[in-house]
């Protein structure tokens, strides 16, 4: 038999928790590694974003020692230096914080400042304790970020965000700026130049200028920008003046701007403006004409010429037309060899030239074409006599030898060009000393002395020398006239005069002088009345009594005494001819019919009537002297009269001719009495 052994019974185990064998003490180090980890994750993100800044070199730029700072804050830490590889740059890995990324985007800019000694001052001295340091900038409005950048090798003079505008400015070339130079208006600095730069051709100069707000509203098409930089010496009533804008425009160079006029228009967009040499061209340029294009022009002269550059002025009857943009000299091939000639480069403004706007290139061209035909040529010429500036003239030559304007020449049209001997400062000194030396100064010196003779002659002469004590005792006599007692009393006497005059022109009126005075003028004008009306008729009785004598001047008596002789010597001839014998029977016949004519003369009573008419003439003959006796007192009369009425007036000249007349009228009645009161008959006989 064999034994069974019994199965074991079922335990069953217990259900353990996996909590049940954790202890506290394990927390530690978990928490530790959470620590750990929390702690590397925010030094991991709190180290900021790598970025990459190119430099051209990195001098004094040490990786996790130099900074990057912004507004002279540190924002990051330079971690490596390595160079490109092309080996042309230097690239900076700087690690910056997160909260500044954002705003790291196009425009944000990088350099490095090191201590630094220039005209503008001194700068970066805090480097020299704290190393250099790379210094950023950039606008206030985040934008989308950027890893990498290009820095500059100079501070950024106008910083991003800066209130205020842009402006260009082009450059005449000879004036030296510098980028920092001061802008300024009125002498207060309102703005400061960028970097000045070379146009894309090479042939003028650029510069942006920065004017702070709210100065920038001044800009103007009324403004004018010139060269303050240098100092100007003036002499005067003052003594020597020395002007110096400031001592960093001394230095640095500088601009300063003004308005030339008032009522300027406000500029809009990219503002351009010229730089003018001094503040006198600066404000002349506001009575030029605004340009209205550029026509380009070449000219070519056979050697160097001295002084002429970029710049230089061209001019026409005195007014600039344009300037000089290059001057370049080139090879031509000649039978010889080759030769060099001196092409000058021209740009003209047809405004200046008196073309309207809208003139093309193509019309100017064909005017030059005309001039040059007529003599027109280009030639060298100075702005003075004195001055050393030169420029080109266009001008008429008469003499100059016939030629052409090169219209089709390349790359410009070519102006042809005279050579004029210059006449400068020696040469014209030159003929100065010439003519002094051609002066006759023994002449002039032989004459001097003799002059000198004379004055000295003159001074020592006893009569002159007189004269001051002669004049002391004149001026001694005048005051003692006018000194006197009797000089003295002549005011109180005038005073006495005119008191006196006083009284009596009272007394008169008083009495009544004044208003019979001006009876008396009245009883005159009614006088005159008369007087007028009988001058009126004057001129009628002087015509009749002109008429009267001169035909009693006509009375040719002696002409009539003549024929009648003359008649009687005819007569006697006749009764002595021959045919005379024949006369008897017709003279008996005649004097039957004479006989009857008498007799009826007789009945007629005709002798009687000639004896009463010859009676007649005979008495007014004597009544004729009464006449002119009675006409003579009127006259006188009148004349006396009208003398009183007053002796200057027309009216008296009038009348005075009118009685000269009618006087000489009366003689001649007289004389007419006279002669037929001796011989009454001689108005029928006319002897």
């Amino acid at each position: 038999m064999t034994d069974q052994t019994p199965p074991l019974p079922e335990i069953d185990q217990p259900n353990r928790s996996a909590l049940r064998n954790l202890s506290v003490v394990w927390l530690v180090p978990v928490l530790a590694l959470a620590v750990a980890l929390g702690i590397a994750w925010q030094a991991y993100s709190d180290r900021g974003t790598l970025i990459e800044i190119r430099f051209e070199n990195g001098a004094g730029v040490t990786a996790g020692e130099t900074t990057v700072r912004y507004r002279d804050v540190v924002i990051g830490t330079v971690e490596d230096v390595r160079f490109s590889p092309d080996l042309q740059t230097v690239i900076v890995e700087a690690r910056v914080e997160n909260e500044v990324l954002p705003f790291l985007d196009e425009d944000a800019t990088f350099w490095v400042v090191r201590p630094e000694i220039s005209t503008q001052g001194v700068s970066g001295l805090s480097t020299v304790v704290s190393g250099v340091f790379i210094e950023g900038a950039w606008d206030s409005r985040p934008e989308s970020a950027m890893r990498s950048f290009d820095g500059r090798e100079s501070p950024l003079f106008v910083l991003p965000g800066d209130e205020g505008r842009r402006i260009t400015l082009n450059v005449s070339p000879g004036i030296q700026l510098q980028g920092g130079a001061p802008v300024t208006f009125r002498g207060i600095q309102v703005g400061r130049l960028e970097q000045p730069d070379l146009t894309e051709d090479g042939l003028s100069i650029t510069v942006d200028a920065f004017i702070d707000a709210p100065h920038d509203q001044r800009i103007t098409q009324a403004s004018r920008f010139w060269d303050s930089s240098g100092f100007s010496v003036s002499f005067g009533a003052d003594g020597l003046t020395l002007d110096v804008e400031s001592l960093a425009s001394l230095v640095t160079g500088g601009i300063e701007f003004d308005e030339v006029y008032s009522n300027g228009q406000p500029v809009e967009g990219d503002a351009v403006f010229e730089v003018y040499e001094s503040e006198e061209a600066a404000r002349a340029s506001a009575f030029d004409v605004a340009p209205i294009g550029e026509v380009p022009v070449a000219v070519e002269f056979s050697n160097y010429i001295r002084g002429l550059v970029p710049g230089t002025q061209v001019v026409m009857a005195n007014d600039q037309i344009g300037e000089v943009t290059a001057v370049t000299v080139q090879s031509v091939e000649i039978a010889d060899g080759s030769k060099q000639r001196l092409v000058v480069d021209l740009v003209l403004d047809p405004g200046r030239m008196g073309f309207p706007i809208g003139t093309g290139a193509e019309e100017v061209y064909e005017y030059l074409a005309e001039q040059v035909a007529d003599g027109l040529r280009a030639r060298l010429s100075t702005a003075g006599l004195i001055s050393s500036e030169t420029r080109i003239e266009f001008a008429i030559d008469y003499d100059a030898r016939p030629a052409r304007f090169e219209v089709a020449a390349d790359p410009y049209p070519v102006m042809p060009s005279i050579i004029v001997e210059q006449t400068n400062v020696n040469t014209t000194a030159e003929g100065v000393l010439e003519r002094v030396a051609a002066l006759p100064f023994e002449e002039l010196l032989s004459q001097a002395i003799d002059t000198l003779a004379s004055i000295e002659g003159l001074a020592g002469d006893p009569a002159l020398r007189d004269v001051p004590e002669e004049v002391v005792a004149l001026l001694t006599e005048a005051r003692e006239l006018v000194g006197g007692d009797e000089t003295q009393a002549i005011p109180g006497e005038a005073r006495a005069a005119v008191a006196e005059l006083r009284g009596i022109l009272a007394e008169l009126r008083e009495g009544g002088t004044i208003a019979a005075l001006t009876s008396v003028i009245a009883q005159a004008d009614e006088a005159m009345g008369p007087i007028t009306e009988a001058s009126a008729v004057l001129p009628e009785v002087m015509a009749n009594l002109r008429a009267l004598s001169e035909t009693a001047a006509e009375l040719e008596i002696e002409a009539l005494i003549t024929t009648a002789n003359s008649v009687l010597a005819s007569a006697d001839a006749f009764i002595s001819s021959e045919g005379m014998a024949e006369v008897p029977a017709n003279l008996s016949a005649s004097l039957v019919e004479l006989e009857a004519l008498v007799a009826e003369l007789r009945e007629a009573d005709v002798v009687g009537s000639l004896n009463t008419t010859l009676a007649s003439t005979s008495a007014a003959a004597e009544e004729l002297p009464a006449l002119v006796e009675r006409t003579d007192a009127v006259l006188t009369r009148i004349n006396t009269l009208v003398g009183a009425y007053g002796a200057r007036s027309a009216f008296m000249g009038e009348t005075m001719d009118v009685l000269r007349e009618i006087t000489t009228a009366a003689r001649s009645i007289a004389q007419l009495a006279r002669a037929i009161e001796r011989n009454p008959s001689s108005l029928i006989t006319g002897r």
